[in-house]
Order: C-alpha cells, then structure tokens, then sequence
C-alpha cells in the first residue's frame, strides 16, 4: 500500500531536488531519489534509496513506486533554460510534457495520486504591467520552457476528476543560494542562472558578467526578478507534501513560492561584488529572446494555504551562501 511518508522524489540529484531530499530526511520522511544523471550529479543524492532510471521509462517508474510503496511523488525532472527552448523547443517538449505523461501513467498504473509539480513563473509570461503575480492570474508563458510547464499544468487539471489526482504546482521563481552547511548548491553545466555566473565572474573564471538588457520598463532598465533561496524552496516541498497527506479531495492547486520582493539584474552584480570583495569587468548587452522584464510573486497562498513563508531569501543570505558553496568548489 502506498505510504505518504514514502517519498519519491524524480530529479533529486538536481540542484533544488537535493536540497529538497535533505529536507525531507531532516523532517522524517523516508525518500528515494529517481534520476538519470543527464542534470544532475551522484554525489548530491540524499536519499534512502536511489533508482536511475529515465522520465520517459514508464515500466520502471511503475515498478519502483510499488516496490518502494511511494505515497506522494515530487517531480523536478525538467529542461529549464529559457533562453535555449527558444532556439530548440522540441526537446522541451518531450522532456517536460511527454516525460510528465509517462510519470502520471506509471503513477495510475501504482495506484499513487500524491504530486508535488515543479513548475514556474514562467506561466505568467510578461506580466510587468502588475507588481505581484497572483496564481488566478492567466497563463500566458512567452516561450516554450513557460508553455511546456502550463501545458503540464493544464494535464494535472484534467486528471484530477478523471483519476482522482492531488497535486500542487509550485510555481517557483528565481531559486538561488546554497545549502548553508555546504552539502549542495547550484553547478549546473553549462551554468546559466545570473547568481552563479556572476560568482565565477567575481573568481575569475569567467572574463566578465554581461548585462542582457538595460531597456526593460523597470527602475534601473535591467530584468527584475524575486529570488528565493534554495532551501526556503525545499521547505516550501516538505509543507507540499504534508498538506497533500491531509488532502480530503482530489484537486489541483497552484501555488507561488517567491518572496515578493523584487531584485534587479544590476543589484545581484552590486551585491556579488560587495560580498565577494572583488571587482570584475560588467558588459552591457541586448536583450536576450524570451525574458520578461519583471516576474515578482504574490506569496500569500504559500502562507495562507502551506503555512510557508521566506526565512533565508535576503539577498545577502542568499550571495553568501552561494559564494562560501562556491569557493568550497574551488
């Protein structure tokens, strides 16, 4: 019989899924780690058990969630580079659409209707014209990773009468920061979020940090995003899977995970160069195709309806504990 405290976490060798492991095993969950490596790496998984395997492997998917006894499902396991799914959107698809699919069949076939989804902002596409993105806002994503993610939630919706799904979407915004204690932090390959990439810039392993746009409707011209610390993330998985344990219905719930609080492009360069102690050259640039000016969430149904909120999101916190993950690394 499926367990809720029986957790299987798809893409948990990725950065926000081994943060989120190492939460649920401190909060008493007994965890299986589920990953093809093609994202992720070996030393970050945390859990009791690991099964590599891949998305669109449907039979093993099926025959690990009965052999572990799986109660609830979080899956990570996604392409997530804006940018690149509008120069190559196919793979976006198969990945996150037609990977999410097979997951949701083995999940039917098990006889498991607990799901954590690892969606996004990018479902609300530009939405400069409101200060803060509320989940009943319309999605209206702009390039195929954001349509990729509302495709997929707009599959979750319809398996909810149909099979009797429970799942919450967790619309992330810009995860960001460290594990405190140095157990992971953020490498993907190659790397394309703006804190890190500034951290090497600032180490020197990269010649300079470029600045894609500093014509946006914002107040120092660069993109606006709210940046939310990794382990605040994997805190806001835990509260998930436990309000899903308690669930009396099937239904689908969106929900925000971000601070509120925006920070622009040329404040994460101020505060990486203040922090780090080091000067590096900043080269402005055009804009890059698929980015918003500004996505800022509306935090009040993480709080009202998980319980969560933000502890570790300032941006100093955050930069710190990136660049100490950093320079560990080497």
């Amino acid at each position: 019989m499926p367990d809720n405290t029986n957790v299987l976490i798809v893409g948990g060798a990725g950065y926000i899924g081994s943060h989120t492991t190492l939460a649920l095993a401190d909060a008493g969950f007994t965890t299986t780690v589920y990953d093809n490596f093609s994202g992720g790496h070996r030393d970050a998984c945390f859990g009791d058990a690991l099964v590599e395997g891949d998305l669109a492997d449907t039979a093993l998917l099926t025959q690990t969630l009965q052999a572990r006894g799986i109660g609830t499902v979080i899956h990570f396991a996604a392409l997530i580079e804006a940018g690149q799914s509008v120069i190559t959107p196919l793979p976006f698809y198969e990945n996150n659409v037609a990977g999410t699919l097979s997951l949701l069949q083995a999940m039917n076939a098990a006889g498991v209707h607990k799901l954590v989804f690892s969606s996004t902002a990018a479902v609300y596409g530009n939405s400069v014209d409101r200060p803060l993105l509320h989940e009943t806002l319309p999605r209206a994503p702009i390039n195929p990773y954001g349509d990729s993610k509302a495709m997929v939630e707009t599959i979750l919706e319809s398996c909810v009468a149909a099979y009797g799904l429970q799942a919450i979407a967790l619309r992330y915004f810009n995860a960001s920061g460290a594990d405190a204690a140095g157990r992971s932090g953020e490498r993907h390959d190659p790397e394309t979020h703006l804190i890190p990439l500034v951290i090497e810039a600032a180490q020197g392993k990269r010649d300079a940090i470029h600045i894609y746009g500093t014509d946006y409707d914002t107040p120092d011209g660069t993109c606006v995003r709210d940046y939310v610390h990794v382990s605040d993330l994997a805190a806001g998985h835990v509260a998930a899977v436990r309000h899903l344990a308690q669930a009396p219905a099937p239904a689908f719930t969106p929900i925000n995970l971000g601070t509120g609080t925006g920070l622009s492009v040329r404040q994460i360069v101020d505060a990486v160069q203040r922090i780090s102690g080091r000067a590096f050259r900043v080269v402005e640039s055009g804009r890059r195709p698929g980015d918003p000016a500004s996505l800022v969430a509306d935090p009040a149904a993480a709080r009202d309806v998980l319980g969560w909120a933000a502890k570790h999101s300032d941006i100093d916190t955050i930069v710190t504990d990136a660049w100490h993950y950093a320079q560990a690394r080497g």
